[in-house]
């Protein structure tokens, strides 16, 4: 491999634009950073305070929204303060950008700031992406179909419910996945940058047209790793054009690094990066395990644990029919994770609660998540057979329910399995 050198002319077009690209992705590993980088989440715990109050005054005295940004970076990276974080972030790098241009016109080139993004984009999109691949390897991202999901009907599933539904199913396709994604700490050396660029933008692709197509709230982050890693492909794409399209033998160029005389500093060097890379994939893994215990397949089941088919449903001692347009009878109760529940109606709407067992007592305590003051306190009793009785009151009301445990063994997405000969097709 040859090394790309620092002595050449540049372009004014060249200059301009990159001027406007370091600016950019600078500003957007700062303040887009997702903890990727290890202590960034201390560093910029009181910056992230101002922002908090200076990205809702951006947007209601700047760009006039019509309601306040009350609602900050979360589940979705998607939020309106992410967006107009990305518009802030977009003024300062054009205003950067005219500001750089007219000051300093003497620079041949920019070869040292290059070197120095190139670092800072192979760690960001290298290090999320080994945290993204390991929670696919030990399967925590996206949790087999539960018993929510199985109960529930395709057409009330959102898109991305559906999408998380159709990932989680496959242990395997899972760790194919992963092993794409943490193939990204090719990206941490210069020699193999090229060769992670090539698999990471495969993967980040695949996951940007997911979000975008199923509606998962990381547009954001995820489009900017494609385009970080298309920037690390740049200085490549001629040769590979020439390579891949006609058969031309070629020399990949590693990006040079500004030379480091003394010896105590190469080797901090070394150690600061075997530092980073032992944080993201030892440190990582362990959180990842650790997480396992209270999310994901692996997860503590509650007691009372299963997906239960109302059979019998008694208000006020009148035996409410089971009529697919009634709004009060419940059809299931899905009972998934400790302290919560979610009740399917017959009219085939949901909601979710907050649930308190006692499993000594025999005593179930449910409080709406939407309506604290809707509230069922029942005594229960479940049998070996799976049948489940709830006998208590919700407010003024008296309730008796009965139900039957189904056996999720019996759902044909769970008892299928995978078959190396299939003389027709089994699409249901």
């Amino acid at each position: 491999m040859e090394n790309q050198s620092f002595d050449t002319n540049w372009s004014i077009l060249q200059k301009i634009a990159f001027r406007f690209v370091f600016l950019f992705f600078l500003l957007f590993i700062v303040f887009v950073n997702n903890g990727t980088y290890p202590l960034w989440g201390y560093l910029m715990k009181y910056p992230n305070e101002w922002l908090h109050h200076f990205i809702p005054w951006v947007g209601k005295k700047i760009l006039h929204l019509s309601y306040d940004i009350t609602v900050f970076t979360n589940g979705s990276g998607d939020t309106t303060y992410d967006y107009v974080i990305l518009f802030v972030i977009l003024v300062i790098s054009l205003t950067g950008t005219l500001f750089w241009s007219i000051v300093d016109r003497r620079n041949r080139n920019y070869q040292m700031l290059y070197y120095w993004l190139t670092v800072a984009i192979r760690f960001y999109v290298g290090l999320m992406l080994i945290n993204y691949g390991l929670v696919k390897v030990i399967k925590l991202q996206f949790s087999y179909p539960g018993v929510y999901r199985l109960g529930q009907l395709y057409g009330d599933s959102s898109p991305m419910g559906l999408a998380w539904t159709f990932l989680g199913f496959s242990r395997g396709y899972n760790l194919f996945m992963g092993i794409a994604e943490v193939s990204a700490v090719l990206l941490l050396f210069r020699r193999t940058m090229t060769a992670g660029a090539i698999i990471t933008l495969m993967t980040t692709a695949n996951v940007m047209a997911v979000n975008y197509f199923y509606d998962v709230p990381v547009k954001i982050v995820s489009t900017a790793l494609v385009t970080m890693t298309l920037f690390l492909l740049a200085h490549d794409l001629e040769r590979l054009v020439k390579f891949l399209f006609t058969g031309q033998a070629v020399a990949l160029p590693v990006i040079q690094a500004p030379e480091i005389e003394r010896r105590w500093l190469r080797i901090a060097k070394w150690i600061v990066k075997g530092l980073i890379l032992g944080y993201a994939l030892i440190y990582g893994t362990i959180q990842v395990l650790g997480a396992r215990k209270q999310y994901g397949d692996q997860a503590p089941k509650p007691p009372l644990y299963g997906l239960y088919q109302v059979d019998l449903f008694v208000k006020n001692n009148d035996t409410i029919p089971p009529l697919m347009t009634d709004t009060i009878r419940w059809n299931q109760l899905a009972i998934q994770w400790p302290g919560s529940a979610n009740i399917r109606y017959m009219d085939a709407h949901t909601a979710r609660y907050a649930t308190d067992a006692d499993t000594v007592a025999h005593e179930l305590e449910m409080t709406s998540r939407s309506d604290t003051t809707q509230r069922y306190a029942f005594q229960y009793t479940l049998d070996d057979s799976g049948i489940f009785i709830l006998n208590g009151i919700q407010q003024t009301d008296t309730l008796l329910i009965r139900m039957t445990r189904k056996n999720l063994q019996e759902f044909e997405l769970v008892k299928r399995s995978f078959h190396w000969i299939n003389e027709y097709p089994y699409n249901r």
